[in-house]
């Protein structure tokens, strides 16, 4: 266990990791519903991606990364692979606008976020929601752990296939201290004011940007 997830973990048991979001039952239902019905309706286009990966450059259809979840626990987050690398260590450099790593494929998916919907599976797993903080890669969560003292707060609620923060704008590249800063005060917001209203707004207004998200590369 690493000094961040030991004191996220610490920070978390002060404050109740249980917060309503993390333990609604009907919350975690609706879930795997719309999961599982997601799943059986999208398995076309699934297979579809699948085989235009294969073809693009043989390699590996899925991206495999660890990422921090609820309580500081650790999971193994799942993508199509949209890159020419598949990074997981201690020095991951986050994409950028007309990054050289991305791929023709990965860039169509990318844009609008077909790339994110193996996280389905996450989300039948227990791993993730359909509406969270969305998961940073681990190195990315010591850096700005230290910086941003409410950062590890974001970890009372499973991380999301969409959120707050990416409803409101603050999707993409972190560029500077600022930036992440409004993005977990706009997490931490959804978890301190949760409500089956607040979460219907989220993916509601998710719907859109999945076609037009000026933030999505």
């Amino acid at each position: 266990m690493t000094d961040f997830e030991t004191a996220a973990r610490n920070l978390l048991a002060a404050k109740s990791p249980a917060a309503p979001v993390a333990g609604s039952v009907a919350k975690r239902s609706f879930d795997i519903s719309v999961a599982f019905v997601a799943l059986v309706i999208l398995a076309p286009l699934l297979v579809l991606v699948a085989i235009a990966i294969m073809i693009e450059d043989g390699g590996p259809v899925l991206f495999r990364q660890r990422r921090t979840g609820l309580g500081g626990e650790t999971f193994t987050i799942l993508k199509f692979r949209s890159m020419r690398v598949a990074e997981d260590g201690g020095d991951i450099r986050q994409a950028t606008r007309s990054d050289d790593r991305i791929t023709r494929v990965g860039s169509f998916i990318r844009t609008m976020s077909i790339d994110e919907l193996p996280q389905l599976i996450n989300v039948l797993r227990g791993d993730m929601s359909l509406v969270g903080p969305r998961p940073h890669a681990l190195s990315h969560d010591e850096r700005w752990g230290s910086a941003v003292p409410s950062y590890r707060e974001r970890f009372r609620a499973r991380p999301g296939l969409t959120g707050h923060a990416q409803v409101s704008g603050l999707r993409g590249e972190i560029r500077d201290i600022a930036d992440i800063r409004a993005r977990v005060e706009a997490d931490n917001y959804y978890i301190d004011n949760w409500s089956a209203t607040l979460e219907l707004v989220i993916l509601l207004k998710t719907i859109p940007l999945l076609f037009n998200d000026p933030r999505a590369y």
